[in-house]
């Protein structure tokens, strides 16, 4: 499904508020309740949102979005990040990409570096940089995932044991106040660890919009990296954790 500006802002407003009601939104945008209803019943189709009486709340946090909706999800704020990833990872460099939809962006933002040599449990992203014909590309054996192209399971954690590299770059589906990272699938956090082990530095990627969900698994915290790439700065307190840690911030700039 398309996302409408319109529906993009709704989808804001409800990560903002925690729930949109009709009656308001209708008020805000101009339009009749009729409308908004059709907004609310299109997001709550496409698993963006739960309907409630007189409007709709964000999803459960024990259940993830579609693939391809989370794709659509902050989709320029995604592209930035990964531009500004893209930057801090030097030609000629190692690296580990995990699932997701921002390391898959940044797989997009790697085609022009040279010499790189890249192991990832991400098929799309595998698939991406297989265009860049100076990017040497590893994938990992494991059990597929349908839903997003992703490889899990014991052959996957085997195959990235195997490796030291430069640099991992790994996603999150959520992250909480406490400046945890949050996913949704043990076997997919159980790969997460291991590329985090088995590198030098590591980088998250992960834009404003995930400090607003919930996952119910642990994949680590803040203070476990070396620089998050986000899109906006971040609360205070965040700030307060990464600076005490030693994590460094990058706040991406919009494309021109």
């Amino acid at each position: 499904m398309p996302i409408t500006p319109r529906q993009s802002d709704i989808l804001n407003r409800a990560r903002s508020d925690g729930r949109v009601m009709v009656d308001d939104l209708a008020e805000t945008f101009g339009v009749t309740v009729q409308t908004i209803r059709r907004d609310l019943t299109e997001l709550c189709d496409a698993r963006l949102l739960d309907r409630i009486h007189g409007g709709a709340v964000l999803p459960s946090g024990v259940t993830n979005i579609g693939y391809e909706d989370r794709r659509r999800l902050n989709a320029d704020a995604k592209d930035a990040i990964a531009r500004a990833c893209a930057a801090e990872i030097p030609n000629g460099a190692s690296l580990f990409l995990n699932i997701g939809t921002t390391t898959e962006a940044v797989a997009r933002a790697l085609q022009s570096h040279s010499g790189l040599m890249v192991v990832t449990n991400n098929m799309n992203a595998a698939q991406i940089l297989a265009g860049n014909p100076s990017c040497e590309v590893v994938l990992t054996g494991g059990t597929l995932r349908r839903a997003d192209g992703g490889l899990v399971g014991d052959l996957a954690v085997q195959t990235i044991r195997a490796f030291k590299v430069d640099v991992a770059v790994i996603g999150a589906s959520a992250l909480d106040a406490d400046g945890d990272l949050l996913d949704f699938d043990i076997q997919e956090v159980r790969v997460a660890h291991a590329i985090l082990q088995q590198a030098r530095q590591a980088i998250l990627v992960a834009d404003r919009g995930k400090l607003t969900r919930a996952a119910p698994v642990r994949i680590g915290s803040l203070t476990d990296l070396d620089i998050w790439v986000t899109d906006a700065e971040p609360p205070a307190a965040l700030c307060t954790l990464c600076d005490e840690a030693g994590t460094e911030i990058r706040v991406a700039e919009p494309a021109q």
